[in-house]
């Protein structure tokens, strides 16, 4: 689903930023009272971090 190689992801604040907006969504979620969508955005959000951070390869 993330191809983490893409240049779009080369600068390294799009990748935190995406990251980041995940989590604050899953607050979004858990504020109003919807524990299941900020589970479902917690795993999103996990494996975009996972994806993003770790599954990298660096660019030549």
């Amino acid at each position: 689903m993330i191809d983490p190689n893409h240049p779009f992801y080369d600068e390294p604040w799009r990748r935190v930023l995406i990251v980041a907006v995940c989590f604050i969504w899953v607050g979004i979620e858990l504020y109003t009272g919807n524990p299941t969508w900020a589970g479902i955005v917690a795993v999103v959000g996990a494996y975009a971090a996972y994806k993003l951070f770790f599954d990298r390869k660096k660019p030549e």
